[in-house]
């Protein structure tokens, strides 16, 4: 039951995110971000989505290293 609350659809998991919807499907298309479809529509698990910016954040300092 808890698990599905977590599923959100593309205006929640932009609006999540801080980004925009068109960004968000660019990064869909591009293969950039975790997500599936659902009938014809694109769903984000929320943990997913908080582990994939985890990872984005630690790529991102580990880069900033010199």
């Amino acid at each position: 039951m808890g698990e599905a609350r977590e599923v959100m659809n593309v205006r929640q998991a932009s609006q999540y995110l801080g980004i925009s919807r068109d960004t968000l499907y660019r990064y869909i298309s591009e293969g950039l971000i975790p997500a599936f479809k659902l009938g014809n529509r694109w769903k984000f698990r929320k943990t997913t989505l908080d582990r994939w910016m985890e990872r984005k954040m630690a790529l991102g300092k580990a880069g900033k290293k010199r």
